[in-house]
């Protein structure tokens, strides 16, 4: 969907307003009283930063995330972190294909938005392999 011209800024401001608050709209029919989670989580996607969330079991944490993707239509994975998790497991391997030529299988880190679940679980050379990644991304 391309973007129409606007006329003045502040049409185009009214405008991000407007979509933003469509935005919220859509996420509100499934994630009910967080408006202020919603919201950081939001500003962080769209400055394109990281979020942490931290919670008890059942504050829908990935919901709120997979539903962010799907009103956004990004690809989203879940990465749930255990002690045998292995860096490429989360990056990606190469594998010899029917052609006996290698390719590249990229893991769950290559989607627009990654829940990295319990990464406290996993050893250290595992976390390094995630936190590296984020580092080097755009």
């Amino acid at each position: 969907m391309a973007t129409p011209p606007f006329t003045s800024d502040v049409e185009a401001v009214d405008a991000l307003a407007q979509a933003y608050q469509d935005l919220r709209t859509e996420i509100g029919k499934v994630i009910v009283g967080q408006q202020e989670v919603v919201k950081t989580v939001l500003i962080s996607l769209f400055s394109n930063g990281h979020s942490l969330l931290v919670g008890v079991p059942g504050l829908a944490k990935t919901l709120l995330v997979s539903t962010i993707s799907e009103v956004l239509d990004l690809d989203f994975k879940r990465v749930q972190f255990t002690p045998d998790l292995m860096p490429t497991d989360i990056t990606g391997s190469e594998i010899l294909n029917d052609e006996r030529h290698f390719e590249f299988n990229p893991g769950p880190l290559f989607a627009n938005i990654v829940l990295a679940d319990e990464i406290n679980r996993t050893p250290p050379k595992t976390q390094a392999a995630l936190l590296r990644q984020c580092r080097n991304a755009p």
